[in-house]
């Protein structure tokens, strides 16, 4: 059947962005770049485990969610999945995803709807770029077919970074494995070089940091060290290397929602894993007896002591959640966890559930592995109270979620 061309109708979107038919025997095809409701006609590629996979090649019947994509590399860069679908049916698809992900991988069939929040712009939002350099010396994203492909245009990233990025000039043969953009909410830029051996740059771009990182050293080439990210009403000091979120205003959203929803109180203890600059600690430092916060990073580490030094109510143990959570001294009431896409490890539940905090909010990046772990919390005593989906990604398949646990008060 490979390469056979048929028509189909498609039923609905799945995780990762692919809309899903059927074949008459009913195996499973994913097209991307297609929508449910649609009739298209696909060629068939690969089969794998009884599915198929599919390439595009006419819509015959289009859905009215369908939209003119707006970027010239869209189908080409592997960044975006949905430039061709409205930004509110977006978001519908994704809030469908999440709940069927919790029903089909984590077997929880009376889960709550979500919520969702929507990101203010759903283009011009990100303040972090990454890109990878040719041999030629262009700037380049990873394409769908896994080769750099050059990039001519972003959509998705900010003013400022579409005001930089394209006046950046490499020689050829760079040994640069990555490079980094990463704009502060005072407009100061930083450059982010990635490479087993420290480049030879000249900087002709005024007031641009450049930061060479090797390994979890960082050497100042020109500029400064760290940016400024402002959420709310307070700053953080982000460095090379570290982590923060993409998309600030959703950044906002979600400290908000964790404030609204997470009762503390004066007497009790917080934990906060994979806390990162401490983006969430630093709204709850102030509001309990004792704050924790767990990391791995030590660059993350430097940067959430900077940014929480005005609390003497706060501890940092730096080192895996594996590592530092089944001998932490600590019966914390409420635990913030904010793990990669992996998810939380079987040592980090586990230790998680012997802790047996009354509440657990659970930032997740991953559906999959969200409803893998929420089984293993409801099979514990815990009970999922309530989701919100975050959209800190728009125009793309990413799935961001704050999931909330709790269980009755312990004696």
């Amino acid at each position: 059947m490979r390469d056979q061309i048929m028509d189909l109708r498609l039923e609905k979107l799945v995780f990762g962005g692919d809309a899903l038919g059927r074949l008459p025997d009913g195996q499973a095809v994913f097209v991307p770049f297609a929508l449910p409701g649609e009739l298209v006609r696909v060629r068939l590629l690969e089969e794998r485990r009884g599915r198929w996979t599919a390439e595009l090649l006419e819509v015959l019947e289009s859905s009215p969610d369908r939209v003119p994509p707006t970027c010239r590399h869209y189908g080409l860069c592997g960044g975006c999945q949905y430039q061709h679908l409205s930004y509110s049916a977006q978001v519908n698809a994704k809030k469908g995803i999440l709940c069927e992900q919790l029903r089909r991988l984590g077997k929880i069939s009376a889960s709550p709807l979500p919520s969702t929040v929507l990101s203010p712009s759903p283009w011009r939002y990100r303040n972090h770029a990454q890109f990878h350099l040719t041999p030629q010396g262009e700037l380049a994203y990873v394409g769908r077919d896994g080769h750099l492909m050059p990039v001519r245009e972003c959509p998705l990233l900010s003013e400022e970074l579409n005001e930089i990025w394209p006046r950046l000039v490499f020689e050829s043969g760079l040994s640069i494995e990555r490079i980094g953009i990463r704009v502060g909410s005072d407009g100061q830029a930083m450059l982010v070089l990635e490479s087993d051996e420290s480049p030879e740059l000249e900087v002709e771009i005024e007031g641009l940091s450049v930061v060479h990182l090797l390994g979890e050293e960082a050497i100042v080439l020109a500029g400064e060290e760290a940016v400024t990210m402002q959420v709310h009403h307070r700053l953080f000091r982000v460095s090379a290397g570290a982590f923060f979120q993409v998309n600030l205003p959703i950044a906002a959203s979600m400290v908000s929602y964790l404030i609204e929803k997470l009762p503390v109180s004066p007497d009790e203890t917080l934990m906060d894993i994979y806390c990162g600059v401490g983006l969430f600690s630093a709204f709850f430092a102030g509001k309990v007896r004792r704050l924790i916060g767990v990391e791995a990073s030590s660059i993350a580490c430097e940067d959430f002591a900077l940014n929480l030094d005005e609390f003497d109510n706060v501890e940092l143990y730096e080192g895996t959640a594996e590592q530092i959570l089944p001998w932490i001294e600590a019966r914390p009431q409420t635990v913030i966890v904010d793990p990669p896409r992996a998810g939380l490890g079987k040592r980090v539940l586990e230790a998680l559930l012997a802790l047996g905090p009354e509440r657990i909010a659970y930032v997740s990046c991953e559906p999959s592995t969200l409803a893998r772990d929420a089984a293993r919390f409801l099979a514990g005593g815990y009970t999922l109270s309530e989701i919100c989906l975050f959209d800190q990604f728009p125009q793309t398949a990413h799935i961001e979620s704050i999931s909330l646990f709790h269980r009755e008060r312990r004696s």
